[in-house]
């Protein structure tokens, strides 16, 4: 099978904050679904030192031909000046599933 759809791994501040962002995505047909993980608890270095926070996570599901479109997207409303936005191609599935995303996707 080739590699159509992705999941795209964002992280961001806050649920509400992926539930705009994520609602967007969707409204727009950039992704069939997502996923909002609240309470993550994140480690990073920011600026010459360690940081820690909460964050939410939000995957995306949608095709490989809008994965730059939607990164685009979040650029444009996500609070953070580098946020992570990573995409990772689906190799095997659900075919039901996977058609389900073409089928609720805009065409690129």
């Amino acid at each position: 099978m080739t590699t159509q759809y992705s999941f795209i791994y964002i992280t961001i501040s806050s649920r509400l904050e992926a539930r705009r962002i994520g609602r967007t995505l969707v409204k727009k047909r950039l992704c069939a679904c997502v996923n909002i993980l609240d309470k993550m608890e994140s480690h990073y270095w920011w600026k010459g030192k360690v940081e820690t926070g909460r964050e939410a996570v939000l995957i995306a599901k949608t095709r490989e031909t809008l994965v730059k479109r939607v990164i685009r997207e979040v650029k444009a409303l996500h609070s953070y000046d580098c946020p992570c936005i990573v995409a990772l191609p689906i190799h095997e599935g659900n075919l039901d599933f996977l058609d389900w995303i073409g089928a609720e996707t805009r065409k690129a």
